[in-house]
């Protein structure tokens, strides 16, 4: 099938003024509708993780449910939700963070994590980095340790790894 990075940029596509005018939007929906494409960017974002000491994979609401359950199975590990508030039903821990005008939230459960285990954080795209680096803390709130955070698709030009600082930060293509 040739790179990952030439499958995903052929199975994305460009919605200007989503959500709001001037945004060009990076929809992934066309990956997921192939199959064959979709199974590839899952194994390719994977394969940097296969034999590490990952107990368990964070995926952050709501496209990063899909992208962390494919790449915690593929590692034979559990599969942790990271959720807006108020939509898990046990007990939660919950991070704040700052966004361009005002804060959002994201909890997880108390007991989904071990403390000193391994985690690797899934989303489907790298932004500002906020909700990623709300989750890293998320994580350490409960003891355990980030080991990377991974990501199909990292639009550079909005620095998102700059609120990762010192964390591994894997994403399959850069824009």
């Amino acid at each position: 099938m040739g790179s990952v990075d030439a499958l995903l940029r052929s199975r994305l596509r460009d919605i200007p003024d989503f959500p709001k005018p001037g945004i060009i939007f990076k929809d992934l929906t066309p990956l997921l509708a192939d199959a064959d494409a979709w199974k590839t960017v899952c194994d390719e974002l994977a394969a940097p993780f296969k034999g590490k000491k990952i107990g368990r994979v964070c995926g952050i609401e709501s496209r990063g449910f899909l992208y962390g359950v494919a790449v915690a199975e593929r590692l034979g590990v559990g599969f942790v939700p990271v959720r807006k508030p108020g939509k898990l039903p046990a007990k939660t821990v919950r991070e704040t963070y700052a966004l361009e005008y005002g804060q959002d939230s994201l909890e997880m459960h108390q007991d989904a994590l071990v403390a000193g285990q391994e985690v690797l954080v899934v989303d489907d795209l790298l932004a500002t980095g906020g909700t990623a680096a709300a989750t890293c803390r998320l994580v350490e709130k409960l003891g355990a340790k980030v080991h990377a955070c991974a990501f199909a698709v990292e639009l550079g030009f909005l620095k998102g790894r700059e609120k990762l600082p010192g964390r591994k930060v894997v994403s399959l293509v850069t824009f």
